[in-house]
């Protein structure tokens, strides 16, 4: 069967926790739950293959795959070792604007003795002659520079890119026309994850929407202990994600709602919590006879697990569209995928886009 060869940017526990995730389903030799799709067309899971990897952690850089998932600041450990067949050794990427004032203080970047444009023509290389398919953007929150490097490097190479984080590349419409000339497929942007906060918080509006209560104010606070927390500290990162996060919410109120009455966004850094990403919702409302309605949420989840119960989607269907050979954004699997995608629709629209997508229809 053929493969969905892909790349990944950014080895930390994000990819830690895909990669691992996959490992798990291997050794059972079945996956009878945990996935929103066994199969996107003719993919399944097992068809993922992890053929180019890039980050500029001086532990990571030059190191297999299998052994730098576990290298810390990491901290998923599900599966031990992981077994990728052929194992590829983690190349260098360019600095630029990826790790924040934060981050250092954990993850100390490889000392570049190369140009960025030395550094891109043996990216390219990589990409060739690994013949990668798909690259998967897991920089940290606020690499802006970094992520357009990468989005430049996608349409070069004519690799899919899926953008899990929140820089505005599928979204933005002068990046979207640059994927739609080239005929690259781009998915983006921003996770939205399994069962995180967001999509939670986009489940409880719409409930109270669709059952004809007015929403007046609502927020969402997210606290956590592993490095995408601790890289978020830094509030200037942040403009992006909180937009991201507010309108995947916003969207879904009709006729919206005032900025001083809606709070999405990440909140504080607390180490102890590891992995574990505590969210708290609450909405207030009336209801009929404009009586007062309020209800609150905690929501406790891995966070990285999160994350790639919906990334192992994102590259199938990226993979997909080139084999169609379809460029620009998706639409239906952005929208169904991910916080900010180019079009806003309820989770339920999204869906049925995402699966006629699948299918092959317009």
């Amino acid at each position: 069967m053929p493969k969905v060869r892909v790349g990944v940017i950014g080895v930390g526990n994000c990819f830690s926790g895909l990669i691992q995730g996959l490992e798990y389903y291997k050794r059972k030799g079945k996956v009878e739950y945990g996935l929103m799709k066994d199969k996107i067309g003719k993919y399944s899971i097992f068809d993922v293959d992890f053929v180019s990897a890039f980050d500029v952690d001086a532990n990571k850089v030059g190191k297999k795959l299998s052994e730098a998932i576990y290298t810390a600041p990491n901290c998923v450990n599900w599966v031990k070792n992981v077994s990728l067949g052929k194992d590829v050794t983690v190349k260098e990427s360019p600095l630029i604007d990826g790790i924040g004032v934060y981050l250092a203080s954990l993850v100390k970047p490889k000392k570049q003795s190369k140009s960025v444009n030395q550094l891109r023509e043996e990216i390219l290389e990589e990409l060739r002659s690994s013949r990668t398919e798909v690259l998967l953007n897991y920089l940290p929150v606020g690499a802006q520079k970094a992520t357009e490097f990468w989005a430049s490097i996608a349409l070069e190479a004519k690799c899919g890119f899926v953008n899990c984080i929140p820089v505005f590349i599928a979204s933005n419409k002068k990046w979207a026309k640059k994927f739609e000339k080239e005929k690259v497929p781009i998915i983006g942007d921003d996770i939205k994850s399994q069962i995180g906060a967001t999509i939670v918080h986009r489940t409880l509006t719409k409930l109270c929407v669709d059952r004809g209560a007015k929403i007046k104010r609502t927020y969402q606070i997210n606290v956590g202990g592993n490095t995408d927390f601790l890289n978020m500290l830094e509030r200037k990162r942040l403009e992006s994600k909180k937009v991201s996060k507010t309108e995947a919410v916003r969207s879904l109120i009709p006729g919206g709602i005032e900025d001083e009455n809606i709070y999405v966004g990440p909140s504080d850094f607390i180490p102890f919590l590891g992995n574990t990403k505590l969210a708290f919702i609450r909405i207030e409302g009336t209801m009929f006879a404009d009586v007062p309605f309020s209800i609150e949420l905690r929501l406790e989840v891995d966070d990285k697990a999160n994350s790639a119960g919906v990334a192992i989607d994102a590259v199938r269907y990226c993979k997909l569209a080139l084999d169609r050979n379809i460029g620009g954004p998706l639409i239906g699997p952005s929208a169904w995928l991910m916080k900010h995608p180019p079009v806003f629709y309820s989770d339920e629209e999204a869906r049925k886009l995402a699966e006629d997508f699948e299918k092959g229809l317009p």
